[in-house]
């Protein structure tokens, strides 16, 4: 029998400036696949919840080669849901390039390449999605891997907090991130509650939304 070639359904590939994590400002091949079974309110790719095209992983390859940036990200959706995406993963590893994945921290990590920096997402209330956590990612995570929070009011910061605490995250993960909803709640307002709690985190502004505008594609 003759194995069948691993497939992706891809939304998109493109390079633009990272503008999220501890990487934020570098160069960046991003690889954008379809599907996410999460809904959060305040989501800002809805658009890659359906469509894209099929490419096999020597297609993506071949793309990513054609770019030529050492950082490459894998997100979504939600990239986990395509189980061929871990043996992209490893071959963008076997290729050394840097390796990103952006998950929502819903699906398990755990056949994630210890190489690929996680940077997971734990859901808080606003989002509508926070009962669809899988906690046990967070015991998963390796040292350069990174925690990201995002941040709608103060019931999401508190909840934040907590979590940071419980799990001793900024011991735990290379940085915890937490990112205010984009023109939502005030980057000023989140900093003053960071500082008056001493919180063990990094305040994350979306720089690409600040460069064009927050709803442009593929940047």
């Amino acid at each position: 029998m003759i194995a069948q070639a691993a497939v992706l359904t891809i939304y998109e590939i493109y390079v633009s400036v990272q503008g999220e994590s501890t990487h934020v400002g570098r160069p960046c091949t991003f690889v954008r696949l379809s599907a996410c079974d999460l809904r959060c309110a305040w989501c800002d790719t809805p658009y890659a919840f359906t469509g894209g095209r099929k490419m096999s992983i020597d297609e993506v390859l071949a793309e990513v080669e054609r770019i030529g940036c050492p950082l490459v990200e894998i997100t979504g959706g939600e990239p986990l849901l395509q189980k061929d995406v871990y043996q992209l993963m490893q071959d963008l590893i076997g290729r050394d390039y840097e390796v990103l994945l952006e998950t929502g921290g819903h699906v398990p990590i755990d056949e994630v390449p210890d190489e690929v920096v996680a940077i997971v997402d734990v859901k808080c209330p606003a989002s509508g999605e926070a009962a669809r956590m899988h906690w046990p990612n967070l015991d998963q995570l390796s040292p350069h891997d990174e925690v990201k929070f995002v941040i709608q009011d103060r019931a999401d910061y508190e909840f934040a907090r907590d979590v940071i605490g419980r799990y001793d995250l900024a011991s735990r993960s290379a940085a915890v991130l937490v990112s205010p909803v984009h023109g939502v709640l005030e980057p000023r307002l989140l900093s003053e509650w960071m500082l008056a709690d001493h919180l063990p985190a990094r305040l994350q502004l979306q720089l690409h939304k600040y460069i064009w505008s927050p709803t442009t594609r593929g940047v």
